[in-house]
């Protein structure tokens, strides 16, 4: 069995499809995937997506790379974490590759998460792109390692993912760990304990090799997978079995 640990479902890409992707899913041995939200406007449709279907799962939050939207505060994601289908804060984090600025909005919205997180005892979906020195110094500075959580699509540096794992999360590996191009990401893959490890799609994104340039979906999850596994020369099912169990322990209100 395998959980995608973060996709995007609600987008249109994917929900005009939501049959055919959830059959795909069960075709592939997915059979659980959490669907992240990136906006509180657009939260109740990824909310409304766990309700029909008993192996998908919520995330509440706000992605930096939004600018003009609902501004969360600690309350209003901690109520809306209540409901027994969400099951994490995010995704939070920051991004300079959009915003070269830097901007302070950021800063001040990850902090606003990583506090939710706490408050609510849920774990965090962090994203950081362009952003690593920032991103680990915001969560130290506000305890995160108290929510644990996950650094997703991971892209960083050995030494970044060492300093996220000295703080308790998880690396989450999506397809670009598939790309020819990824040699350093590849040695990441090896390096990370096998109880610390998640895969994902990120889907509609990053679809993985051989899919590459199309429109990415849970079911793909599993060539994630296999990369990982030849990569640290494990049988699939070893990795299936671990990141599974992973994510239960992780997002420790969902359930199987």
């Amino acid at each position: 069995m395998f959980v995608d640990s973060h996709c995007h479902l609600d987008f249109p890409d994917l929900i005009a499809r939501e049959a055919e992707v959830l059959d795909a899913m069960a075709a592939n041995r997915v059979h659980h995937a959490l669907c992240v939200s990136v906006k509180l406007e657009d939260f109740p449709r990824v909310l409304a997506l766990a309700e029909r279907h008993p192996g998908l799962w919520a995330s509440v939050g706000v992605h930096p790379d939004n600018a003009d939207c609902e501004e969360p505060d600690v309350e209003r994601l901690t109520t809306l974490a209540n409901h027994p289908k969400v099951v994490a804060i995010g995704e939070t984090g920051l991004d300079y590759y959009w915003h070269k600025d830097e901007p302070e909005w950021q800063r001040a919205r990850f902090r606003t998460h990583i506090r939710a997180a706490r408050a609510s005892g849920k774990p965090l979906i962090v994203h950081t792109r362009n952003a690593a020195a920032d991103t680990l110094r915001l969560m130290r500075e506000e305890s995160a390692g108290e929510a644990g959580g996950v650094m997703h699509c991971f892209t960083e540096s050995r030494e970044v993912a060492e300093a996220a794992l000295e703080l308790g999360f998880h690396i989450s590996f999506s397809g670009i760990v598939t790309f020819r191009n990824a040699a350093a990401l590849k040695e990441v893959a090896t390096m990370v304990p096998l109880d610390r490890l998640l895969i994902e799609t990120d889907s509609p994104y990053l679809a993985p090799v051989p899919h590459r340039g199309r429109t990415n979906e849970p079911a793909w999850v599993v060539h994630v997978a296999e990369e990982i596994a030849r990569l640290r020369g494990e049988t699939l099912e070893r990795i299936a079995e671990a990141t599974t169990d992973n994510f239960f322990r992780l997002f420790r209100h969902a359930h199987a």
